[in-house]
């Protein structure tokens, strides 16, 4: 979660968008927000005057039940994370990843079962090795080490933050948000190989994408309020349900029949039961102050 304060002023120096992002979470049960442990500190720069148009991305990947801040920026536009950040919710504590062998920001982020993938992206200074490169950790191995993964064929996918979508064994992502030319790549855990995503499938990639426990991936047309889910056999995508509340969709994750979308500049959650016939929406709103940068789903916190 983001202070409402940064979102909304625009001071010339970006010393003062350096702020501590809050993790909460939210308790389905109880209907009510708690904070998580307190991180190690975790200042990042969100705004920049050069770029007062648009914020500058914080990523954060579900990996293995468990939540991973991946990279930013500092006030100096550099990598701000030169290893990544993870929190256990049955254990309710961080911890440092191994260190990532060049440190990057815009990079594509995501994750398949246990291992974080992290391809593409910009380190200090622009490099053609670094934003063709792809690096997999697996948490499940008991190795604190990256382990690098067959090369993107150019690094087209360094020009903004990235969500790489886990999907049947597969990575899917697309260089470019909105409804704008754009191009796919598929990477294949099995074979380690990249390929070019379908016509059908990127031509719908328009809004903020997650896929239901690695099976079945929906998209929000940011535009339209229109979420689809994609039917491979046909490489097209079906219309479940529309919204006007889902205009303007920011960011989803997916998990347990249900999406959760961050709407309206972040000032809610929309959740989308999407198993439920008709499907049922209702929304959730941040803690007050706050706005929501990403949200993630996860096993219910323990209990001290």
């Amino acid at each position: 979660l983001i202070p409402n304060i940064t979102i909304n002023s625009s001071p010339s120096n970006p010393q003062q968008f350096l702020t501590p992002i809050s993790f909460f979470a939210f308790d389905p049960i109880c209907f009510k927000w708690e904070p998580l442990p307190a991180p190690p500190p975790l200042s990042l720069l969100l705004r920049h005057p050069p770029f007062i148009s648009r914020d500058l991305p914080v990523q954060s990947v579900t990996v293995g039940n468990r939540l991973a801040v991946v990279a930013g920026t500092t006030e100096h536009l550099a990598p701000a994370l030169s290893r990544p950040l993870v929190f256990d919710p049955i254990s309710r504590d961080w911890r440092y990843g191994p260190p990532v062998p060049v440190p990057r920001r815009w990079c594509a982020t995501g994750a398949l079962g246990t291992s974080l993938y992290m391809a593409s992206g910009v380190g200090p200074h622009f490099s053609t090795d670094t934003a063709r490169s792809v690096e997999r950790w697996d948490l499940s191995r008991g190795l604190d080490k990256w382990e690098k993964a067959s090369s993107l064929r150019d690094g087209r996918f360094s020009r903004e933050a990235t969500d790489a979508v886990g999907w049947r064994g597969r990575l899917c992502m697309v260089n470019v948000k909105g409804d704008t030319a754009k191009q796919g790549a598929i990477y294949s855990a099995e074979k380690d190989l990249w390929g070019d995503m379908k016509e059908g499938m990127l031509g719908g990639w328009r809004g903020p994408v997650a896929a239901m426990d690695e099976e079945m991936i929906y998209v929000v047309d940011e535009s339209k309020g229109v979420v689809r889910k994609y039917k491979e056999e046909t490489d097209g995508w079906v219309d479940v349900v529309e919204s006007d509340r889902l205009r303007g969709a920011l960011q989803m994750a997916a998990r347990g029949g249900r999406l959760c979308v961050v709407c309206k500049g972040g000032s809610e959650i929309v959740v989308v039961d999407v198993v439920a016939s008709p499907p049922q929406m209702w929304v959730v709103e941040p803690p007050q102050g706050f706005n929501v940068g990403a949200v993630h789903v996860l096993p219910r916190m323990s209990r001290t």
